[in-house]
């Protein structure tokens, strides 16, 4: 269902697209306005077009809203943070993985490497300067 209303949505957007670059422009923006033909140049087509586009339009938040709540009904609860994370079959003979979710994980890792962190070495005063 949804990848059939994100197809539909495609198509939306591709129309709607079409039509509001088929509109002629009323403004001079960057000194590019309507010349003196275009495609349509009738006031009868100017108006098909408009409305065209808020149909477009309409349809495009239509779809937009439905896919919103068809992936909040399709939405797991749980973050994927909070799942046990499961070792490949491959790995199975493996030395004993950490247990836990991927947060317990990390903070396995980054006490892991606080302990096995080679201590600084004291620093060397610099012998006095001699004037």
């Amino acid at each position: 269902m949804q990848t059939v209303l994100i197809v539909i949505h495609l198509l939306i957007v591709v129309a709607l697209i079409t039509v509001v670059l088929l509109q002629r422009s009323e403004g001079g923006a960057l000194g590019m306005g309507g010349g003196a033909g275009g495609f349509f140049t009738g006031r009868g087509q100017a108006n098909a077009l408009t409305r065209t586009t808020a149909i477009l339009a309409t349809l495009f938040f239509m779809t937009s809203l439905g896919l919103t709540i068809l992936s909040t009904l399709t939405h797991s609860k749980k973050s994927i943070f909070e799942t046990p994370v499961a070792a490949p079959a491959s790995q199975q003979n493996a030395p004993a993985q950490p247990k836990g979710t991927v947060l317990d994980q990390l903070k396995q890792m980054e006490q892991n490497k606080a302990s096995s962190a080679p201590q600084a070495p004291e620093p060397v005063p610099a012998p006095p300067r001699s004037q």
